[in-house]
């Protein structure tokens, strides 16, 4: 990495080409996504969240939390983000408390969610961060994530426009990047990349356009999110059920476990 602060070079990271983030779930797989070479290292909060035994949904303690955060930043070399979903309660006293011990823990940039909740409350959250980012002296990169197509929040119809409403507010309460996961077309893509001046972040999808097609359409920034973990925790899974019923190693039949599957799983344990 050049001589920059990090807070600056993960920022220009966003201003040419696409960036891929293959999101991670700890400090190993931190340091092995900047062995292969990424240029920055983003969280996937249900991996983190998996990985401590706890559901995806701003369940996770702060503590695990700005645990994870501070392993990862000591092995690694390049810019840190770190989804904090939205920032793990609705009261922006708490919502300061986390993103402050993220920023100290090593974090650059965050990802803050809307969810289901009202995208004032968003704008809310976002401005509180960049107080915090600004009493810190860091640059933080906020990430705004909008749930709309993700979660199916309105009709097929009004998402386009929805999420450009939403893009705007976010953008006007001092985000740095709009995140519309779960967009898969192209023509949705297109029409939000020239809507915003924000640079513009997809989520993977088997139906997503490719990379060279998501940076001709004016995406900025591609993540895994979640999937990188559903499938090394699925494979966990089938390799030790084989192991346990032959003594034997072998990785045949590996399948990824769905979204829901770990998430009810992780919600089980969390409550015993």
């Amino acid at each position: 990495m050049d001589m920059k602060k990090p807070d600056s070079t993960f920022r220009d990271l966003h201003k040419d080409g696409l960036l891929v983030l293959a999101n991670v779930t700890d400090a190993g797989s931190a340091r092995i996504v900047e062995s292969l070479g990424c240029k920055a290292v983003a969280t996937s909060s249900a991996a983190v969240a998996w990985s401590h035994g706890y559901p995806d949904g701003n369940t996770l303690p702060l503590e695990l939390l700005s645990n994870t955060v501070r392993s990862m930043a000591r092995v690694l070399t390049v810019p840190l983000t770190v989804d904090i979903e939205g920032g793990y309660s609705h009261d922006l006293n708490n919502v300061s408390h986390v993103i402050n011990s993220v920023i100290k823990a090593g974090a650059v940039g965050i990802n803050l969610e809307d969810g289901s909740e009202s995208p004032d409350l968003l704008c809310q959250k976002i401005e509180v961060a960049r107080s915090v980012a600004n009493q810190l002296g860091v640059d933080l990169f906020i990430n705004a994530r909008t749930d709309i197509y993700l979660k199916a929040l309105v009709p097929v119809g009004e998402r386009l426009e929805e999420t450009v409403r939403r893009a705007s507010l976010y953008s006007e309460a001092g985000a740095d990047g709009v995140f519309a996961a779960g967009m898969v077309e192209a023509n949705d893509i297109e029409a939000l990349c020239q809507s915003t001046r924000l640079p513009v972040n997809v989520l993977f999808r088997e139906n997503l356009p490719d990379q060279g097609e998501l940076e001709r359409l004016g995406v900025k920034r591609l993540s895994a999110g979640s999937s990188i973990a559903e499938l090394l925790y699925g494979a966990n899974a089938a390799i030790a059920k084989n192991f346990l019923q032959t003594g034997c190693l072998t990785t045949q039949s590996l399948n990824a476990y769905t979204y829901q599957e770990l998430n009810s799983m992780m919600a089980g344990a969390s409550t015993t």
